[in-house]
């Protein structure tokens, strides 16, 4: 890269720079800035008023500062003129300790200071879906079973096709895109990468799964369930942690090929799993993905318990092969950077607790979970998990004061949810 952003811009013919974060509800914010000031930014960031996005501040604060890292620049590749760069949020001359990235980055050096490094890669889901929201966009895609359909991947080529195109530009090496288990269900898989790396590419493959549809005149939506009947948007993250190139997860004496420390990561995730939701399951909606009833294909994909097993996928975690494992409780309302950032915050202090996750359980969750008498349920609602995640003494520790501003104002969530009164309420209680 250049020595400046500007002269970056003219040698890549970038007119504009999207100056982005991402707040505490996953909301991406920017300020479209023509290049000739983007230096200028680099200095002293693009202002905003914190109050006005999902941050625990009032207008009585003063301004915050988006300060750009130059290390994320992504040009937009349906948009070439664009170059988007993920910001961190600064107020009074220091990181404001409340947003997510910032949070992220402040995990990853107390990581490095034990010689860690978490490395990730995400699976997330989406469908294509109406313009209006109100049905899938392919009225021709209703198997009963449509995970890998071939003809309903192919109908919407144009757009999965863009979307791996801009992948491939991007340096991301995606590897297989297919049709998921849900009508109008799709994901998309690129390599995985360092945690910051990993977040930063996911908050913006959103922003340009989003863009895409739209410009194929459609809309895409990572909402958990947006159908009762179809199987929920999950985003599942594939974890191990790292030291000097060396997989420390990796051990083909223990267990599944897994090594002791990555049992203890694995045992920190369990042992605060029902406070995560409140983070992985951010939204009321989450909570009618993980606890959902049987869709039409057969299964809802997403758990319901604390458990773990080898490479099956009816639990909270599961071991596909040595010196990985796969967390399966996000779902694709989940931060990007609250993702990492949670699971990172478990895990070390798995580590440092040694934290033992117990026996895997190699049996049917679906089937035979209710024989289960240990192991621990997931929240139920979204108030549940707010309450797990605001008594949760490693999470407190570990997230510092992130923990009451998202407490906070995930309550308010609820308490504006719990004022709605439903079709369902009134059907079933006026004659009570």
């Amino acid at each position: 890269m250049a020595n400046s952003l500007h002269a970056t811009a003219q040698e890549r013919g970038i007119k504009y720079f999207l100056i982005s974060y991402t707040d505490l509800f996953g909301v991406q914010r920017a300020k479209l800035v023509p290049a000739a000031a983007i230096d200028g930014m680099l200095k002293s960031g693009a202002g905003f008023a914190g109050f006005a996005t999902w941050f625990d501040m009032t207008p009585a604060d003063p301004d915050m500062f988006a300060m750009p890292d130059p290390a994320s620049l992504v040009q937009l590749p349906w948009k070439p003129e664009v170059g988007w760069l993920a910001a961190d949020p600064w107020m009074n001359g220091k990181p404001v300790a409340q947003a997510p990235r910032n949070l992220l980055k402040r995990l990853i050096a107390d990581a490095a200071a034990k010689g860690l490094e978490l490395k990730t890669g995400v699976e997330c889901e989406f469908f294509l879906i109406s313009r209006d929201g109100t049905g899938i966009s392919d009225d021709a895609d209703h198997q009963p079973k449509p995970c890998y359909d071939q003809q309903a991947l192919m109908r919407r080529y144009d757009i999965i096709a863009e979307i791996c195109d801009c992948m491939l530009s991007l340096g991301w090496k995606p590897y297989q895109n297919d049709h998921e288990d849900a009508n109008g269900q799709f994901e998309m898989n690129w390599e995985f990468d360092s945690a910051l790396k990993t977040a930063d590419r996911h908050a913006f493959f959103k922003y340009m799964v989003r863009s895409i549809a739209e410009k194929h005149g459609l809309r895409a939506t990572f909402m958990p369930k947006p159908f009762v009947d179809l199987t929920g948007n999950g985003c599942h993250a594939h974890v191990s942690v790292w030291r000097d190139g060396r997989n420390l997860f990796e051990d083909e004496a223990g267990e599944l090929g897994v090594s002791k420390l990555g049992y203890q990561f694995l045992g920190g995730i369990m042992h605060s799993a029902d406070a995560l939701a409140a983070l992985l399951n951010p939204t009321v909606n989450s909570y009618k993905r993980i606890n959902a009833p049987r869709t039409t294909s057969g299964a809802t994909w997403a758990p319901n318990s604390v458990t773990y097993a080898g490479n099956n996928r009816t639990h909270l975690i599961r071991i596909p092969e040595g010196g990985r494992f796969e967390v399966r409780l996000a779902d694709g309302a989940v931060n990007p950077y609250l993702l990492q950032a949670g699971l990172l915050a478990a895990g070390l202090d798995g580590i440092d607790n040694q934290r033992d996750p117990g026996s895997r359980l190699d049996i049917n969750m679906y089937l035979d979970g209710h024989s289960v008498e240990t192991g621990k349920k997931l929240p139920l609602n979204l108030l549940d998990a707010i309450r797990a995640l605001r008594s949760s003494s490693v999470l407190s520790d570990k997230l510092g004061e992130f923990v009451p501003c998202y407490v906070k104002l995930k309550t308010d969530e609820w308490n504006s949810y719990a004022r709605h009164l439903t079709a369902w309420e009134r059907e079933t209680t006026l004659d009570c």
